[in-house]
């Protein structure tokens, strides 16, 4: 969140997904009572409502209704804004109507997006996974939270948090129990033994390792790691860096992208792109120009040439 003249928060979710109960419970908060007016756009009516008296007289907030794609346009929110004079703006967006959409409109002068959020509800999860991948993805592309409601900590929620996280490694995941009270997963043994002398990464693992150092890399520093991944060199012939990963499929066949964490080594002008290897290194925290910022880097201790895995493909669920 960053300071904007207007900020906008925007929330999105399946229908059914909780967004409205969560908006509910947000607008009437005290610790989101400010003084000036909101803005409530909301894209879809559910079974929960708003109660818009009470929004109206004790919170200062106003909820408008836009019920088809159509209709949410550009000169639509102008005229919300000339209407209404917000100091704030929330949007309950349907993610049907493409939330890409949503970003690429130009919004009324000195609205800004300040949050995004995503709300969905863990009990349908899988099937919406199992049907509707690419709607997720761009949905989550940009969030800066996604909540799962309605969690029980008999799903996978493991599996959950890592089908996020590779398409968005940024965003903050929590779990919210029936009861709404947070379910902390952050305690599920790894299927490697991070305590080993030797951290073995088998190739059907690699996609839990990447997401769970990126989350927790404290852990795993001043470790050593052995795994086998395709080599990505720099364009710089001379680089004595290059990234060791696997193709994740996010969500389908046409998405997919190179996962791998930077590896340090002087020999690496004479490996070949595109090759597989096997490595064993001890895992840092230093800058890198590829991550153009500090993250993992591995200190190569020992590399060969590897066959080809039975799978190249990294999933997450």
């Amino acid at each position: 969140m960053f300071d904007c003249d207007i900020p906008v928060y925007l929330i999105t979710g399946f229908l059914e997904s909780g967004k409205t109960t969560f908006m509910n419970n947000t607008l009437t908060q005290p610790y989101f009572a400010i003084r000036g007016r909101t803005l409530v756009i909301a894209g879809e009516q559910g079974e929960v409502g708003y109660d818009l008296k009470t929004l109206k007289r004790r919170h200062n907030t106003d909820v408008v209704f836009i019920d088809k794609p159509e209709d949410f346009t550009e000169s639509a929110l102008k005229n919300l804004d000339k209407k209404y004079k917000p100091d704030r703006v929330i949007i309950e967006f349907n993610p049907l109507w493409s939330v890409k959409k949503l970003y690429d409109m130009k919004l009324p002068s000195y609205w800004d997006m300040a949050q995004h959020i995503v709300i969905i509800d863990a009990s349908s999860f899988r099937i919406y996974s199992q049907n509707m991948m690419p709607l997720i993805t761009e949905m989550i592309g940009g969030a800066d939270m996604v909540v799962f409601n309605r969690a029980d900590e008999k799903q996978p929620l493991a599996n959950f948090r890592r089908s996020i996280k590779v398409s968005n490694g940024a965003a903050q995941i929590i779990f919210e129990g029936r009861d709404g009270e947070q379910i902390n997963i952050f305690q599920d043994s790894m299927p490697f033994d991070l305590e080993a002398p030797v951290i073995d990464i088998a190739d059907e693992d690699f996609g839990i390792w990447y997401v769970d150092m990126m989350d927790n890399l404290e852990r795993y520093l001043g470790k050593t790691v052995h795994f086998r991944g395709q080599v990505l060199k720099s364009r710089n012939r001379d680089a004595d860096f290059f990234v060791p990963g696997r193709q994740a499929m996010t969500c389908c066949a046409e998405d997919m992208q190179f996962i791998g964490y930077v590896c340090q080594w002087p020999q690496t002008p004479q490996l070949a792109e595109g090759e597989w290897v096997e490595i064993t290194g001890t895992i840092h925290e230093e800058f890198s120009v590829v991550y153009k910022d500090k993250g993992p880097v591995i200190t190569v201790e020992s590399l060969t040439k590897a066959d080809k895995p039975q799978s190249e493909l990294v999933y997450f669920t």
